[in-house]
């Protein structure tokens, strides 16, 4: 049963990131952001004795917004300079 378990948790990993290979640049810091604040989020939740899934879906928001602020920022800088993003 472990084994198995281990197989589909590599497999929801190699599927997501193929899944943003069509993405933009925004996009891409938006959905980094959202899973780096759902992660700390929870982790921070589950450490002062919160409710872990509240934090989580917190921390996925707040990142979500500061991931799309620097994505847009960075396509911003980009297409002052000529890369055409």
């Amino acid at each position: 049963m472990k084994h198995v378990l281990i197989v589909l948790m590599v497999l929801t990993f190699v599927f997501t990131l193929a899944g943003c290979a069509d993405m933009n640049r925004t996009q891409q810091t938006t959905l980094s952001g959202a899973a780096i604040g759902a992660v700390g989020g929870g982790i921070l939740g589950a450490i002062v004795g919160g409710r872990p899934l509240a934090g989580a879906a917190l921390g996925a928001g707040i990142g979500a917004l500061g991931g799309y602020i620097a994505g847009e920022q960075d396509r911003g800088y980009y297409r002052g300079r000529g890369y055409g993003r």
